[in-house]
């Protein structure tokens, strides 16, 4: 598919920031429903992308969240991502043990 612009990345940010949506994604193995509110939330914002772009995106940001943020911790800055500060509000209150769960 095409390529995710830093607004559309945003906004998928800002929803996924919604405390609702956050306990449903962390409640929950089988979130197609989840990301299919998720891509209607976007589409608010003029943002066309369905719930299977939304759920890859997420599932690629989250990953790469921890990676960057494993880095850090074993004391290496060299790692790092655009939107590491934002996705770090979301995920970095919840213990790795608990993202590693909600993760499949």
């Amino acid at each position: 598919g095409k390529h995710w612009t830093v607004n559309e990345v945003r906004a998928l940010i800002r929803i996924w920031s919604d405390k609702n949506i956050q306990q449903q994604l962390e409640g929950t193995v089988r979130n197609k429903r989840i990301f299919e509110q998720v891509a209607a939330r976007l589409q608010k914002f003029g943002i066309d992308r369905d719930w299977k772009q939304c759920r890859t995106k997420y599932k690629n940001l989250k990953h790469e969240y921890k990676s960057v943020k494993s880095a850090q911790d074993s004391g290496s800055t060299s790692k790092s991502m655009k939107f590491f500060k934002e996705l770090d509000a979301i995920l970095g209150h919840c213990t790795m043990e608990q993202a590693s769960k909600s993760d499949n």
